[in-house]
């Protein structure tokens, strides 16, 4: 298997699915390693944005996310 192939099953899951039981036995571990979160740790994710929590004083470029909870007036400033 060439190295492109390899990195191409590393990246692309359908591509993936697409090898044989004996071509993804030799595939080597993907360099970045398996990263899963708990139950927890994705209920607290709110859209990657965590400085919109109003009365900061923080500036940052705003997405639609950082409208949720909060009041006009609080101190948050988006541009």
């Amino acid at each position: 298997m060439s190295n492109i192939d390899i990195i191409r099953a590393w990246k692309d899951e359908a591509y993936r699915a697409s090898l044989s039981e004996e071509q993804r036995s030799l595939l080597p571990d993907n360099p970045a390693g398996l990263i899963e979160l708990s139950d927890d740790d994705m209920s607290s994710l709110s859209g990657g944005c965590t400085t919109c929590t109003g009365g900061t004083g923080i500036t940052h470029t705003w997405n639609w996310s950082c409208f949720a909870g909060v009041e006009s007036g609080d101190g948050l400033t988006v541009s």
